[in-house]
C-alpha cells in the first residue's frame, strides 16, 4: 500500500521539539471514542486527500499551524485503531519554538500541551496506541536530538 491508497482511514502526527511532543486532551462527550484521553494531532480522511494532505489539514484545523509537507520526516503505515483491516498513517517531524508560540487551539478537544515525551509515555490518561506510536517516532528521529531553530519555510 502507498500513502495514496484509497482505503486508508486517517493520519496522525508526532510533532517534537527537543524532548517534548505536541498532544491534546480529547473532548469528554458521551459516545466519543477515547473521550477525555490525551491524543496526537490528526484525524480522519476527507474525500480523496492523500495521507500527507489529511494530517496537514488536521494540524491546521486543530492547532492553526500550516506546515509544509517537507516537514513530515517520517511516514509509516499502520493498522487503523478504528478498523485494523484498514490502514492509517503515522507521520513524525519537528516543530520550532515560534510555531509552538503561534499555536491557536481549535474547537476540538479540551486543551493542548507540549508534554515531555517521557510524561506522555507514562501518562495514565493517554491513548495507549498513541503512546506506542510516539515511541516509534521518538526512536526513529533520534530521541530529541534537535528542535528546529532556523527558518522553516
Amino acid at each position: 500500500m502507498t500513502d495514496g491508497d484509497p482505503d486508508f482511514v486517517g493520519a496522525k502526527a508526532v510533532l517534537l521539539c527537543v524532548d517534548r511532543v505536541l498532544v491534546y486532551q480529547r473532548d469528554d462527550f458521551a459516545g466519543l471514542p477515547w473521550a477525555g484521553l490525551w491524543d496526537l494531532p490528526g484525524g480522519g480522511r476527507e474525500g480523496n486527500e492523500s495521507a500527507q494532505a489529511c494530517v496537514l489539514r488536521e494540524i491546521a484545523e486543530e492547532f492553526g499551524l500550516a506546515l509544509p509537507e517537507r516537514r513530515l520526516l517520517l511516514r509509516q503505515e499502520l493498522p487503523s485503531m478504528a478498523d485494523p483491516a484498514r490502514a492509517s498513517w503515522l507521520f513524525g517531524g519537528w516543530l520550532d519554538e515560534a510555531e509552538i508560540a503561534a499555536i491557536r487551539f481549535g474547537d476540538e478537544g479540551q486543551r493542548w500541551e507540549m508534554m515531555s515525551v517521557a510524561g506522555f509515555m507514562a501518562h495514565g490518561a493517554a491513548i495507549p496506541e498513541m503512546q506506542r506510536r510516539v515511541g516509534l517516532v521518538w526512536s526513529a528521529l533520534g530521541r530529541g536530538a534537535k528542535c528546529i531553530t532556523g527558518p522553516t519555510e
